[in-house]
C-alpha cells in the first residue's frame, strides 16, 4: 500500500506535514509506505530534526507551492512541479493508492475532478465530514462545502455516496440515510428538500427514514445526513466554533472532545476514480496523523473501486 502526502499544503507545513507522517510511520510499519512529496530538501532537513531517517520513507521532489491564493483551475498548468500536481500525476499512473493533502481545497478538488475523473453517471462529487454522537457512534454528513447550490437528483447521488462510504469504510451493513431539514414532514422545507424527499422515498438503493432536523445531528438517529454544501457547511463550521469555545472556557468532557478535528484528520473526496483525502488547512501533526491512517483504511478498503463498480452497476 503506498501513500502519498503533500508535504507543501496547510497553514504548518512543512514541519506539521513531517511529524504527522513520522506517527503515521510509526503505527503503520510495513504495512505500507509513506511518500512525501514536497521540497526534498525541506523535507530532508525536517527529517533530521525529528532525529527520523530518510530510508523509512520515499521522497518525491516537487518544489513548486500552491498557496491557499493560486486559483485552483490554473494552478496545474502554472506550477506542475508543485507538490499537488505531482500527487494527482502519480495517482493517476497507479504508483499512489491514496494522496493526502491540507493544502488549497480546491486545488485538491480541481484535480480529483480532471486528473483523476469523475465516476461515471456521478453529476458532482462531494465531501464529507464525521460527526459525533452522544451514544458513542459516528454519523457522516454530507456535502460540506463542494457544492453549494444543488439539484435533487444531486441530493439523491450524495445518498448514495454516504451509504456506500457508511458500508465500505465504516463497515455498517445497513446505514439509516436522512435528509436535513427545518421539520420532519414530508411537506416541510423549501423546493431542494421536497423534491430530493420524493426521489429518497422511492429508492431502494438505500436505507432512506426521512427527515431529520438540526437537534438530531448528533443524537445517532441515522448513520448518513444529506443536505447541500452551503448548509452542511456552515453545519460543520458550527461544530467547530462550540468545540472552540469550549476550551476557551475551560470546559473538558469526553463526549465534546471528539468534536476536535483532529481525530478526523481528513475526507476522501466521494465520487472520483481514485482515493483523495482532504485535510484541514490548520491540521497539526496530530490530525496529519490521522489523515494519513484514514488514508490507509479508505485505499484498503478500495472505497473508489467499490464506488466506481456500484454506479456501473445503478
Amino acid at each position: 500500500m503506498r501513500v502519498g502526502i503533500d508535504i507543501s499544503g496547510g497553514d504548518f507545513a512543512p514541519v506539521a506535514n513531517i511529524k504527522g507522517a513520522i506517527l503515521a510511520k510509526k503505527l503503520l510499519g510495513d504495512r505500507a509506505e509513506i511518500i512525501l512529496i514536497g521540497n526534498a530538501e525541506e523535507i530532508l532537513s525536517s527529517l533530521s530534526d525529528e532525529n527520523a531517517q530518510p530510508n523509512d520513507f520515499e521522497i518525491i521532489n516537487a518544489p513548486d507551492v500552491i498557496t491557499m491564493h493560486d486559483h485552483p483551475a490554473r494552478v496545474f498548468s502554472k506550477k506542475p512541479n508543485s507538490s499537488i500536481a505531482v500527487g494527482f500525476e502519480m495517482l493517476s499512473k497507479g504508483r499512489l493508492d491514496a494522496f493526502s493533502s491540507t493544502g488549497n481545497t480546491g486545488a485538491m478538488l480541481v484535480g480529483a475532478i480532471y486528473k483523476i475523473n469523475t465516476v461515471a453517471g456521478i453529476f458532482r462529487p462531494c465531501i464529507t465530514s464525521t460527526l459525533p454522537a452522544i451514544d458513542g457512534s459516528k454519523t457522516i454528513l454530507l456535502d460540506v462545502g463542494s457544492n453549494a447550490d444543488c439539484k435533487a437528483d444531486v441530493l439523491y447521488q450524495f445518498a448514495v455516496l454516504g451509504s456506500l462510504y457508511s458500508q465500505i469504510v465504516y463497515g455498517i451493513e445497513n446505514p439509516r440515510i436522512a435528509l436535513l431539514n427545518i421539520g420532519e414532514e414530508e411537506s416541510k422545507g423549501n423546493l431542494l428538500t421536497q423534491a430530493a424527499y420524493k426521489l429518497f422515498a422511492e429508492s431502494d438503493e438505500f436505507n432512506f427514514i426521512g427527515n431529520v432536523e438540526g437537534r438530531d445531528l448528533f443524537n445517532g438517529k441515522a448513520e448518513v445526513i444529506v443536505c447541500d454544501g452551503f448548509t452542511g457547511n456552515i453545519v460543520l463550521k458550527e461544530a467547530e466554533g462550540i468545540y472552540s469555545l469550549l476550551k476557551q472556557r475551560g470546559i473538558n468532557d469526553a463526549y465534546f472532545d471528539r468534536f476536535n478535528y483532529e481525530n478526523y484528520g481528513g475526507t476522501p473526496i466521494l465520487g472520483v476514480k481514485g482515493n483523495v483525502i482532504i485535510g484541514h488547512g490548520i491540521s497539526n501533526e496530530t490530525a496529519v496523523k490521522n489523515m494519513i491512517m484514514h488514508s490507509f483504511d479508505v485505499a484498503k478498503s478500495g472505497l473508489a473501486i467499490k464506488i466506481n463498480e456500484a454506479f456501473n452497476k445503478i
